[in-house]
């Protein structure tokens, strides 16, 4: 964990300033996935992009590469003889994680029939549950719809992380775990979160995959 923290800060020395909260983060990801929870992810605009683009480093290989367990390849084996080598071959172990924003059909009935601030929070309701954790992306740490998933979150027992800028706005106060990177401008803000997920998911998949 210490490496790839050092790493960080060593090419990014203005984030020294989230090492703590990070490691509070890895954590917190951690106790969730060790007892069988799921990340759910949730921002608008340039941060929803981010959230699919922490859902592809978690959900396959990242760095290091996830073969299937022995027992599991069996299983695929006596299901299929044929196919059963191949299906266990081009799969690969998951950090299960869903980002909240790619759900178009269920988010757009939803902004249209009910209320559009309540998008992601309709979807932590459904889908959250007491061991997993919601991560909400946010450069001003005001967006409402975040706000409002996250207090859904806390309602269900679930942890909260939120990626923000310098102050980390409302998102701040109602969060486990805030990441307040050190910048104001939305273009700074969100340049710095990409190394800062990216840490984490390398980190993570250390922890879980690295023999």
């Amino acid at each position: 964990m210490n490496h790839e923290m050092e790493k960080l800060v060593t090419k990014y020395p203005e984030l020294s300033s989230c090492r703590q909260d990070m490691e509070m983060a890895f954590e917190t990801l951690v106790s969730s996935y060790r007892h069988k929870g799921k990340v759910l992810l949730c921002g608008n605009g340039g941060s929803a992009s981010d959230c699919e683009h922490i859902v592809g480093e978690l959900m396959k290989g990242f760095t290091l590469k996830r073969p299937v367990d022995s027992e599991y390849r069996q299983r695929l084996l006596e299901i299929d003889p044929s196919e059963g080598e191949y299906l266990a071959k081009h799969l690969q172990q998951a950090l299960p994680a869903i980002s909240l924003v790619s759900q178009t059909a269920l988010m757009t009935a939803f902004v249209n029939d009910v209320a559009a601030d309540m998008v992601f929070a309709q979807q932590v309701y459904g889908y959250g549950n007491e061991q997993d954790v919601l991560i909400g992306l946010s450069t001003s740490g005001n967006s409402t719809n975040v706000i409002k998933a996250f207090k859904v979150a806390k309602a269900l027992g679930m942890k909260t992380i939120s990626l923000t800028g310098k102050n980390g706005g409302k998102l701040k106060e109602i969060s486990d775990v805030s990441i307040c990177v050190p910048w104001d401008e939305t273009v700074d803000i969100q340049e710095r979160h990409l190394p800062i997920y990216h840490t984490l998911c390398i980190m993570l998949e250390k922890e879980f995959f690295e023999s």
